[in-house]
């Protein structure tokens, strides 16, 4: 174990096993996404998964939500536009602003996605008891929740 951090620091030590234990879960949960086709970035799959939680989202918004600039968002977009996955219209609440939405093909790319994740970690955890398993999910309801209030403290 890499224990860059303070050696007597039991939180820092439990954190280091935290994460690499998550590398197996980010392992599969990427392994799902190599699959996809068409081959996408993991910044193309974000932009997506972000149309589809937020339909409508202008190029603005997906720039926030992805951490780049709206120039190079825009430019993501025209290959996903181009791609058949991401569709550009006019907002409802604005003429002038363009909304982002996923077409059917888009959707369905996503769709398969995540029946492809549910899939392999089907099969992985079909090896962990029942009891393991409860344990699991309710330390990364946990965690998630504990990674929802940081975001929030941070914005």
């Amino acid at each position: 174990m890499d224990r860059a951090g303070p050696s007597n620091d039991p939180l820092h030590d439990f954190a280091v096993q935290v994460a690499e234990a998550a590398e197996a879960l980010v392992d599969v949960w990427g392994q799902a996404s190599h699959s996809a086709s068409p081959r996408l970035s993991a910044l193309q799959l974000e932009a997506l998964l972000i149309a589809r939680r937020s339909p409508g989202i202008n190029l603005t918004g997906l720039a926030d939500e992805v951490g780049a600039a709206p120039p190079a968002v825009s430019r993501l977009c025209d290959r996903l536009e181009a791609a058949g996955l991401l569709r550009r219209e006019p907002a409802k609440t604005s003429r002038r602003e363009i909304g982002l939405v996923l077409t059917l093909a888009g959707n369905g790319l996503i769709d398969s996605l995540f029946a492809r994740r549910y899939a392999l970690f089907g099969e992985i955890l079909n090896r962990v008891s029942p009891a393991e398993r409860e344990h699991l999910l309710a330390g990364l309801l946990a965690f998630s929740k504990a990674a929802r209030a940081a975001d929030s403290d941070r914005d």
